[in-house]
């Protein structure tokens, strides 16, 4: 009896129906996923902090910083191309895409073994060139991957994409506990990572059934270069502005500073990760399916942004209260140097996760190169002031920037952006955070004064915390539905009709 009820809710859980329906249900297939994945990463990055400490953390930072960099770097935006496509069916380009990001991996891979001894050298870490090298075979392996995977994305597939995702995340955990817990060091990260990623190419293969040959097409090449020349440019951009602080930090005030300003960023940021990942997952093919009707477009993309704000802001502002109990109950004294940097970057990452949408709009309208543009501004300011006010304040000052600049000029930018592309309002936009962001400040300031009112030891207090603070945000959050309708009802009904039999 418990076992045909489950069958049936698996069922529902597929991802069918309308555009909205099956948008809902995809939607919750990818928050399942990237909470799970998230769960699994961070209880994974906290015992390797207990375990291996802030300065085998850094060096951890300089590999990764080092694989991302060339990534971004080449980053031809196929998926993105191919999701955007009106035809359902995209199996002609696919062979022609699996070459070019073969070939890609291999570009990167060599460029890594290449690069080792010298980015080595530029942060005065030698260990780090055998790591680099032993990481240069995961961009070679996953180049390789089935190309059909990306149908799960196109055709809001997601509870595969939940498989093919998690299966590798709780691969990597073990793995890295595993090696940490008998070999305590930087390279329980690496060969989990690689691992990890050999695992996911094998299961792309398992998982769908489409198999690329050996072929190539100049046209196809031609149309999938033309759409993802931007979201190149972006790539590169999105590099330099959000992990090009990270490098500054690591070459500037070395590995365990860099492991100090990496996790604040990872533990601050996790609302707004997680969000930003719903988003582009679900919301970008989504919306590419509405790019002929703007008003269905404009709509869809402010019930998006409402959605965001109800959690991220709430999230955001519990990090900001319980950031000093949360370090010094799961990582340890060792990591309080982290602890302001770690409550600057949660505001970062609650304007972060309003605003992430933005981009899936003009991807979807075919305008990519608004992403670009707006990101090149950004790059130049941050490359004006990162020097003197890290040589100033530290890691502080480098996050106070990062955080500064997206508050003015960044989101006044997007969103006059936004304007004109999809004639909403300033106000419609930001109509759509006010409550959210009342009702999180007060919790914020409620927390704050149980905090300050009741003396607890570290893990105590920060179970108290969570606890008033979820009790206030939901009950001020019911207090402006009922006076304001503001939008919770209907979201938590659509939900429901969409599993409903």
């Amino acid at each position: 009896m418990a076992r045909s009820k489950l069958k049936r809710l698996l069922a529902r859980m597929v991802p069918s129906g309308d555009v909205v329906e099956s948008t809902v249900k995809s939607g919750l297939w990818v928050l399942s996923q990237n909470a799970v994945g998230r769960v699994i990463q961070l209880v994974m990055l906290v015992i390797l902090a207990r375990l291996i400490g802030p300065a085998q953390v850094g060096l951890i930072g300089i590999v990764l910083l080092t694989l991302s960099a060339l990534k971004q770097f080449t980053n031809l935006g196929f998926n993105a191309a191919l999701v955007q496509q009106r035809e359902e069916n995209v199996d002609g380009h696919l062979s022609t895409a699996w070459v070019l990001m073969g070939a890609r991996g291999v570009i990167i891979a060599l460029s890594m073994v290449l690069a080792a001894p010298f980015v080595a050298t530029l942060f005065g870490e030698p260990e780090t060139t055998a790591m680099i090298r032993v990481l240069a075979v995961s961009p070679l392996v996953l180049g390789l991957k089935n190309p059909g995977v990306v149908y799960f994305q196109k055709n809001l597939e997601f509870h595969k994409q939940f498989v093919y995702r998690i299966s590798g995340e709780v691969l990597q955990f073990v793995i890295a506990v595993g090696y940490a817990l008998v070999w305590p060091t930087a390279w329980a990260f690496v060969v989990a990572y690689v691992v990890s990623n050999v695992f996911r190419a094998v299961v792309s293969y398992l998982i769908h059934d489409y198999r690329p040959r050996l072929s190539f097409d100049r046209d196809v090449a031609a149309d999938l270069v033309g759409y993802g020349k931007w979201l190149t440019g972006t790539s590169i951009l999105y590099f330099l502005y959000s992990e090009g602080d990270d490098a500054f930090v690591g070459w500037f005030l070395g590995p365990a500073a860099l492991g100090f300003y990496q996790y604040a960023y990872r533990l601050s940021n996790a609302p707004a990760t997680e969000l930003t990942q719903v988003v582009s997952s679900v919301m970008f093919p989504t919306f590419s399916k509405m790019q002929d009707d703007l008003s269905v477009l404009r709509d869809a993309f402010l019930k998006t942004i409402r959605i965001n704000a109800l959690v991220a802001f709430p999230v955001s502002f519990g990090i900001v209260v319980v950031a000093p109990d949360f370090v010094r109950t799961f990582l340890g004294t060792e990591w309080t140097p982290m602890i302001p940097v770690m409550q600057i970057l949660a505001m970062y990452g609650m304007m972060r996760a309003f605003t992430k949408v933005f981009g899936s709009v003009w991807k979807a309208v075919g305008r990519p190169d608004y992403v670009t543009k707006l990101s090149a501004v950004r790059v130049v300011l941050i490359a004006l002031l990162i020097f003197p006010l890290t040589q100033r304040f530290g890691t502080v000052g480098t996050a106070g920037l990062i955080t500064g600049l997206y508050v003015f000029p960044m989101v006044p930018l997007d969103i006059y952006v936004m304007k004109r592309e999809i004639g909403t309002g300033y106000g419609d936009i930001l109509g759509e955070a006010v409550y959210p962001f009342v009702a999180g400040l007060l919790m914020a300031g409620g927390v704050w004064a149980v905090r300050s009112t009741v003396a607890l030891s570290p893990p105590f207090s920060l179970a108290l915390s969570v606890l008033v603070g979820a009790a206030l945000y939901l009950g001020l959050m019911g207090l402006f539905e009922s006076l304001f309708d503001v939008g919770i009802k209907q979201n938590v009904d659509l939900v429901r009709s969409s599993f409903s039999d």
